[in-house]
């Protein structure tokens, strides 16, 4: 078998993995970098006709330089198409060419003036002289504008081009916070529009940080009616931004909860790695997952002291062992689940350190070469599909502990180097 039917007969089993629902999928070359950005209602269908015998010139030529694919799970294809838009912009890969000519498409253009107006335009200005910022193009108006009605439940803004004397329905359906009868400061409208830009660049770990911290300040000074509001816009941003709704109408963390079966959703999940090369400058990370999205003020760094050589197993103890230790002796909750990086063997590992200090907190572990799940009472691994909501969720937290741990692994070996 040649190169290029190897090559292509391992982009068709990436191809079969794909879930079945909407999302941004993205080609990338052999030296990893991203060549063409699509959405698709359904993915797997969508990338499976790049594959297809009848392909133009053009499409030939994509999937020759194609040697991987990779996606992102959306709840709908109009978001998959804010995302699509986002990482266009971001990337500048070489085959997306229709998307850079603004004038053919639907932007969201949102003007600059003390009460600024979020508006659909095709064109770039929404009058002569009026200064206006600019977020696409977006290949469907339709799904655009579905995505800022969406938007808009969340955020609320002023559309009307000329302010009003008094509040109109709008206002009365909660979908304008009524700048017209001074209702909101100019200051505070502002943040909001500030949001929605996060939004629609897809930062949305940054914009749910930033809520998130205001939602704790607003708790501490006991306005809880406005704790309460930035909750719910938690809440409905989460799921937006993350993708997290499978086509049953079960969420990721619904999906674990039936998979693992736990007693409870597993709201706090704490994911740990162990990175070492040789046993040198070995280290352990600990990600928090909060209702599913990462919860960085809660990620912790471990600097292995035991000197246990190259033996995971000890060192993955020490970590578990120092960390629930601390929150046992502290009297502060622990997470609803503990996920390991590793095989069956880590997981017991795990579980020796949580039962010799009384927690019968749940702990699970995936392996990385299959991506098989083991749990405590189950010889062999559990059985998932590949692209079931649960599983999505569990290699998030797994993949992003072993950034973290990568991470500071590399910071260690520099300051060595260097002499710090």
């Amino acid at each position: 078998m040649g190169l290029v039917d190897k090559k292509k007969n391992i982009l068709k089993q990436k191809v079969r993995e794909l879930p079945v629902c909407a999302g941004v999928y993205l080609f990338k070359d052999d030296r990893g970098n991203i060549i063409y950005v699509g959405k698709a209602k359904c993915l797997k269908k969508r990338v499976n006709s790049y594959f297809s015998r009848l392909l133009s010139d053009k499409t030939q030529a994509l999937i020759s330089r194609t040697a991987d694919i990779e996606y992102i799970v959306t709840p709908s294809e109009a978001q998959a198409q804010l995302l699509e838009s986002a990482l266009i912009k971001e990337k500048q890969p070489h085959y997306n060419i229709s998307l850079k000519d603004d004038k053919s498409f639907p932007l969201v253009g949102i003007s600059r003036e003390d009460f600024p107006i979020v508006s659909v335009c095709r064109k770039k200005y929404f009058k002569k002289g009026k200064k206006v910022s600019y977020y696409g193009p977006y290949t469907s108006a339709a799904d655009l504008r579905q995505a800022l009605k969406a938007m808009r439940k969340i955020f609320g803004f002023r559309s009307c081009r000329i302010m009003p004397k008094k509040a109109c329905l709008y206002y009365r359906l909660k979908l304008c916070p009524g700048p017209c009868e001074a209702r909101i400061s100019k200051k505070d409208y502002n943040d909001t529009i500030e949001q929605i830009k996060l939004f629609l660049s897809s930062r949305y770990e940054e914009l749910l940080h930033k809520l998130s911290g205001k939602m704790r300040q607003f708790s501490t000074e006991k306005k809880f009616e406005e704790a309460a509001r930035l909750r719910d816009q938690i809440n409905a941003l989460s799921i937006f931004a993350q993708g997290r709704i499978h086509s049953t109408g079960l969420n990721e963390l619904e999906d674990l909860k039936l998979l693992l079966k736990l007693k409870k959703i597993p709201e706090r999940i704490e994911g740990f790695d162990i990175s070492n090369i040789s046993g040198r400058q070995a280290t352990g990370s600990m990600v928090s997952f909060y209702n599913g999205l990462p919860d960085k003020d809660n990620y912790r760094r471990f600097r292995i002291k035991s000197g246990c050589g190259i033996d995971d197993y000890a060192m993955l103890r020490e970590v578990i062992s120092r960390r629930y230790s601390r929150l046992k002796n502290e009297g502060r909750a622990l997470p609803d689940l503990i996920l390991i990086d590793g095989g069956k063997g880590h997981l017991g590992a795990g579980k020796q350190i949580l039962d010799a200090l009384g927690l019968d907190t749940a702990v699970i572990s995936i392996a990385k070469e299959k991506e098989q799940i083991f749990i405590t009472d189950k010889a062999g691994p559990l059985k998932a599909r590949i692209d079931s909501p649960a599983l999505n969720l569990i290699r998030r937290v797994r993949d992003e502990a072993h950034r973290f741990a990568l991470k500071y692994h590399h910071l260690l070996r520099k300051k060595k180097i260097i002499g710090k």
